[in-house]
């Protein structure tokens, strides 16, 4: 008879050797990785996982948006999907965690499941699939989670491939490029699993090992264009100027007065101005903003949007230029499946690691997966809070630890044969 009652444990040295190897790509030499999408170190990545997938007997798959899908049929066709995944491309100079330790960890998690399996005479109910987005980040090709909301219909495809970097590559010319411009369909799943390090240092203050967020704040992006006149900054006079930068600077300062005076929680950011001409002797042209504006309450983010958009033109004419609001993303606010929220607290109760429950304010491939399927991203502890940045750094217990819930919320619905109301219920 089969024992469906011993624990499952991950591959420790399978799980090492895989992230200290993905960390090589785009290696910075300081702990950090430089591998945005669709450069050469992201496809060297990815070249790499497609390898691992096909030696360990999965079926590479990558759609048309160039997701890449490492698929496992281990149980009967017309079996529950499970998926878990993340990411493999970086922020420039960013860390080594963010995005590819969701990956290996799903991997690992598979492979030791199958193993286990075999081991002890389990026959598996569900097939599996490792899933890598293309554009998690959002760094060099806007906006972030592009590949997985092509994936879930938020954004369409001819929309995504038009995107372009800050030299004019175009995301369709990219994934030719990098041969990842992919002919399947992606495969449907029943539910998808996402870890991630924190990015934060509420679970490392109180002790915590394993944090499922159990809601997404909800984000406005906004690129707002500054138009002015190029001039030279010695012989103009002062009160000749139109210079796009400074009237930047005063769109700058107000989203940071939204976030000091507004009556809930609200995050905010301008993270990038893009400045034309961006020579030191000459008065600025244009400058082009991505602001951010990020909250749990839709409407705290609404009346966000409305104070900075009717400021817009005061702020312009202090500087003699104009601004315009020329593209906005929204991502809203939700809440992950509870089941699966669940499920990660029983995983942890049975490795007996402190817990506690978490929003995320950043996102994921899984708040774009979650409009559309049962889903759930959960964290293990980051040193001192640290993301996107080369000293971004989890412990290899803790990146263990977050390993193990992943394979014990798969074990636990595999055994339920795929139902999360059973697997979530049962003890």
């Amino acid at each position: 008879m089969p024992d469906t009652t011993k624990l499952a444990r991950i591959d420790a040295p399978m799980f090492d050797t895989l992230m200290e190897k993905v960390s090589e790509f785009g290696s910075t030499g300081d702990g950090g990785v430089d591998r945005p999408a669709l450069t050469d170190a992201h496809k060297a990545a990815r070249d790499w996982l497609c390898a691992e997938f096909e030696r360990r007997g999965y079926t590479v798959l990558i759609d048309s948006i160039g997701n890449l899908f490492g698929r496992l049929d281990i149980a009967q066709d017309g079996a529950p999907l499970v998926m878990v995944g993340s990411h493999l491309d970086s922020q420039p100079k960013g860390g080594r965690f963010d995005g590819a330790y969701g990956v290996i960890a799903g991997l690992v998690a598979i492979e030791s499941w199958r193993a286990h399996c075999t081991l002890n005479g389990i026959t598996p109910r569900c097939n599996y699939v490792v899933a890598d987005w293309m554009n998690e980040e959002g760094a060099r090709f806007q906006p972030s989670l592009l590949g997985s909301s092509v994936f879930t219909g938020a954004l369409t495809r001819d929309f995504a491939l038009s995107r372009k970097d800050r030299d004019g590559a175009s995301v369709e010319a990219e994934l030719t490029r990098t041969g990842y411009m992919g002919p399947e369909e992606g495969p449907r799943p029943d539910c998808y699993i996402e870890v991630h390090i924190e990015g934060d240092s509420h679970m490392e203050r109180s002790g915590a090992k394993i944090a499922p967020f159990v809601r997404h704040w909800g984000a406005v992006k906004l690129r707002i264009e500054v138009e002015g006149k190029q001039n030279h900054t010695g012989p103009t006079p002062m009160e000749d100027r139109q210079d796009a930068l400074l009237g930047a600077a005063y769109i700058i300062a107000k989203v940071r007065e939204l976030a000091d005076q507004a009556q809930d929680t609200l995050y905010t950011s301008v993270a990038r101005v893009d400045v034309t001409p961006n020579s030191p002797n000459v008065v600025p042209g244009k400058a082009v903003l991505f602001a951010e504006l990020r909250a749990p309450e839709p409407d705290t983010l609404t009346a966000a949007e409305a104070e900075l958009r009717k400021a817009l033109p005061e702020l312009a004419r202090r500087a003699s230029v104009t601004a315009e609001v020329v593209g906005v993303d929204i991502r809203p606010a939700g809440k992950f499946d509870a089941r699966l929220v669940a499920l990660a607290e029983q995983a942890a109760d049975q490795f007996s690691l402190p817990r506690m429950r978490l929003d995320t304010i950043a996102g994921h491939d899984a708040v774009a997966l979650n409009a559309i399927l049962p889903s759930l991203v959960f964290a293990v502890p980051s040193v001192n809070g640290v993301i996107h940045r080369c000293d971004e750094y989890t412990s290899a217990d803790d990146l263990r630890a977050g390993a193990e819930v992943v394979l014990d919320m798969i074990r636990r619905i595999d055994l339920a044969g795929g139902c999360l109301d059973t697997a979530a219920g049962a003890k």
